[in-house]
């Protein structure tokens, strides 16, 4: 079944996301199926991978492959509160810090356990990323390509606590400092580092992909800060 030009993969984003919530899904409950999904909300095949794609990048889920698809570890009242107000405490610099102690690690993790879909879709998000039109774009494809990793480590706590810190990361003051710095050599930086990222991957190389995300995490850092 395909799905005739003009479908509309959003209308399948919403009722994805009207079934998770009226079904009362629990973080870390596992969602069913994709053939049962197709059937039970009357989407084609090609549409609900959309929408969990945008589920997937929003880390609203994370998918396993051979386990099935995951909501992620971001609710619960206390825990949602609690990140949200340390949004409004961090400053940009503290949070980038954070950064450089858990990014490099979940690359080097990444790096062990990706499988061969984890490392295609690395790539994918790669020259997404590389491809965007402008800093709005950038930054949407950038959030997705690290969110890749994560996903790729294969570990839930891992890909949990990487929402948790990209929760935060969009809570603390960042949009009023990134609207006003975006700069096209910065962005083609970027897309350099995040190469040097994915090759490490790729080769299997923990110890280089660790350090370079580190490389990237302290470059990103110093284009907006000087030294972290």
């Amino acid at each position: 079944m395909t799905d005739p030009p003009t479908a509309n993969w959003k209308h399948s984003l919403t009722a994805l996301q009207a079934f998770i919530c009226d079904g009362g899904y629990r973080p870390g409950d596992r969602l069913p199926p994709e053939r049962e999904l197709i059937e039970r909300l009357c989407l084609t095949r090609a549409t609900l991978r959309r929408a969990l794609d945008a589920l997937e990048r929003e880390g609203v889920i994370w998918r396993h492959v051979g386990k099935g698809t995951f909501l992620s570890e971001t609710g619960g009242e206390g825990q949602g509160g609690s990140f949200a107000d340390l949004g409004k405490r961090l400053t940009p610099v503290k949070m980038m810090r954070a950064r450089a102690c858990i990014e490099p690690a979940i690359a080097r993790e990444a790096a062990i356990n990706a499988s061969t879909e984890a490392l295609d879709r690395i790539r994918q998000a790669r020259d997404i990323n590389a491809a965007a039109p402008d800093w709005a774009a950038y930054q949407q494809s950038d959030d997705a390509f690290h969110r890749t990793i994560a996903a790729a480590s294969d570990n839930a706590l891992l890909v949990a606590l990487f929402d948790r810190l990209n929760q935060v990361k969009r809570d603390v003051t960042w949009g009023n400092i990134t609207e006003v710095s975006g700069h096209p050599q910065w962005m083609r930086d970027s897309f350099a580092e995040h190469a040097a990222i994915c090759r490490a991957i790729e080769a299997r190389d923990a110890g280089g992909a660790q350090e370079a995300m580190r490389r990237h995490i302290g470059s990103v850092s110093a284009r907006f800060f000087g030294e972290i």
